[in-house]
């Protein structure tokens, strides 16, 4: 157990850097007599401990010191070969493929019982994609037009500072001069990107740091649904708008009725992004078998498309 927990503190140390012995010993759930111990324990090992007074001290390993490949097990790389494997099926990437190379051949690689298949997330324009890498890597301004969930249409010039894929597709992370904030840009709405000869105007900090300090980064807007929809229709809101059952049974069944529809409803709610067309589309293949109780805005948006739908069949 103290071979693993010194293991443990000489990884930590070499990501976090200088570290208080209480935020050690917090974080490994230890007291500060044996982190103390611990430290003299990995300078007996011949890793360079220092040990630093004063409100800004703590414990940090020298500059000089590096691990090499022995110090992580056969589980280490499987995991490490697992995630490069992933990340080469969803970029294709030649760095990626050469750092994959590299770790393979310092590794006994057994077989995982963990597979990551991104190849799904290559569908689209992996030009821009690589593009928007090279200019990240230049530090250059790039241009490009871009729609928005109102169907608006404008040229932006922004410094980007990483591609992220979350929620479901690939995004640019950049910094606009105009707005003096960061914002991300869905890859798919943007087209005739250019890379500009402008050098960024400033640093910008680490991509972790940025989405943390904007709350993701998200300027997307947000809308609450509030559905009424047959047991049936349960799973599949659930699996592909990711809703929450509120209650079953949410009203009483109309007395002398021998419909039995409204006693086994259920009632749940969905967050949803506004004016995207994924999930309304999902919702209007549900048919009769959910009913969008609120907001009234949504309920009048689906009633008027049926009606189109309806007229155009018709």
């Amino acid at each position: 157990m103290k071979i693993e927990r010194l293991y443990a503190i000489t990884i930590y140390l070499l990501n976090h850097g200088r570290t208080p012995a209480s935020e050690l010993a917090e974080h490994f759930e230890v007291s500060l007599r044996t982190i103390q111990r611990d430290m003299e324990s990995l300078c007996l090992s011949g890793i360079p401990v220092i040990s630093v007074a004063g409100a800004a001290g703590g414990y940090e390993i020298a500059e000089r010191f590096r691990l090499d490949h022995h110090f992580a097990t056969s589980d280490d790389y499987s995991c490490i070969l697992t995630a490069l494997q992933g990340l080469v099926s969803a970029t294709g990437g030649q760095k990626a493929r050469h750092t994959l190379e590299k770790i393979a051949s310092v590794s006994k690689p057994e077989d995982s019982c963990l597979l990551l298949d991104f190849s799904v997330l290559r569908e689209g324009d992996t030009a821009l994609l690589q593009a928007l890498q090279s200019a990240i890597a230049g530090k250059r301004m790039v241009r490009f037009v871009y729609t928005n969930n109102n169907n608006e249409t404008r040229t932006h010039s922004v410094e980007p500072v990483a591609v992220l894929y979350r929620w479901y597709a690939w995004y640019l992370l950049a910094y606009s001069r105009v707005k003096r904030d960061y914002r991300t840009y869905k890859l798919v709405r943007m087209s005739g990107l250019e890379i500009t000869d402008t050098p960024f105007a400033k640093e910008h900090e680490p991509t972790a740091l940025i989405l943390e300090k904007n709350d993701g980064a998200d300027s997307r807007k947000y809308l609450n649904v509030l559905v009424k929809c047959s047991p049936a229709a349960v799973s599949r809101i659930k699996e592909y708008l990711n809703g929450t059952i509120l209650r079953e049974n949410p009203e009483e069944p109309p007395k002398n009725t021998t419909d039995e529809a409204d006693d086994r409803s259920v009632l749940m709610e969905l967050t949803v992004v506004e004016n995207e067309q994924l999930w309304l589309g999902t919702l209007l293949s549900l048919g009769d078998h959910v009913e969008v109780l609120a907001p009234e805005k949504l309920r009048r948006q689906l009633l008027e498309t049926a009606e189109n739908i309806v007229s155009l069949y018709g």
